[in-house]
């Protein structure tokens, strides 16, 4: 006892610390600073079993980190070209430059639709689908002209005068309860809209891509995967062509009465 009280130390405020080195040395022994004592078998049992059940506590945490759900991605693309009769006092470019008309003209309804600032503005979309799961997206779209063959986007001509770049910047998923909510959710939408003219003949183009990727819910796990893929599939097709409405139909229609405003206002002065 004597041997043991020596590691003891009391310092000036009269509290004492503890200034063991413990090492267990196999067997019933282990050894306090250097010195040899023996072990109880029961406190050595206790010892090894603690033991095991850290190595299978690590080892359950290790699994749950190694079967983290990778997020499912769809995409979905689409490419518009329509004839495209320019005027040579209101060209496509001229039209184009007025970003708030052509936004108007793709997404006509105004109750939806909110300006952010000169480039962006905020769109309330229709609510989505997926299986028993529904949601109301909301996005930041921003409409940026580009001109020159700056910047242009992937597959755009250098040779094009100037073209109208869509881009998703921020978005939002509301309504939908948080115990379905997918525990990644991101959507992503770019385009471009050009004239691409060659002689006298012009012609409008388009391209356009959505990509949704998320984590599904457990909800969702007994649901196989060639379902949930040609389900979400589907309601990208469903978006697609409603913005390709909006391109090939509503900007095109718009355009021409965009052409027979200057037309009148030339006639006027």
């Amino acid at each position: 006892m004597g041997e043991v009280a020596a590691l003891f130390r009391p310092w000036q405020n009269n509290t004492t610390s503890l200034i063991m080195s413990m090492q267990y040395t196999g067997g019933h022994h282990f050894s306090i600073n250097g010195r040899r004592w023996s072990k109880p078998k029961k406190q050595q049992q206790c010892h090894l079993l603690l033991m095991r059940r850290r190595r299978r506590s690590c080892s359950f945490f290790e699994s749950k980190a190694m079967m983290v759900t990778p997020p499912s991605t769809y995409s979905s693309t689409i490419a518009t070209d329509n004839p495209l009769s320019e005027s040579p006092s209101a060209s496509f470019d001229s039209y184009l430059d007025n970003k708030p008309r052509v936004f108007r003209a793709i997404f006509p309804h105004q109750q939806r639709t909110k300006r952010l600032n000169e480039e962006e503005w905020r769109i309330d979309m229709l609510p989505i689908q997926f299986l028993f799961l529904n949601a109301r997206p909301i996005i930041d779209m921003r409409l940026r002209c580009k001109s020159k063959g700056k910047d242009y986007p992937a597959g755009v001509p250098c040779h094009i005068s100037k073209v109208l770049e869509l881009k998703i910047v921020r978005w939002d998923l509301q309504g939908i309860d948080e115990i379905l909510k997918p525990s990644h959710f991101s959507l992503g939408v770019d385009g471009a809209l050009y004239p691409d003219r060659h002689g006298k003949e012009s012609r409008l183009r388009g391209q356009l891509q959505i990509r949704m990727s998320f984590i599904h819910p457990p909800v969702l796990d007994f649901v196989p995967e060639d379902i949930r893929r040609h389900v979400a599939e589907s309601v990208l097709k469903r978006l697609m062509e409603n913005l390709k409405d909006g391109m090939n139909g509503s900007l095109l229609a718009d355009y021409n009465e965009f052409k027979r405003e200057k037309s009148r206002l030339r006639k006027a002065l």
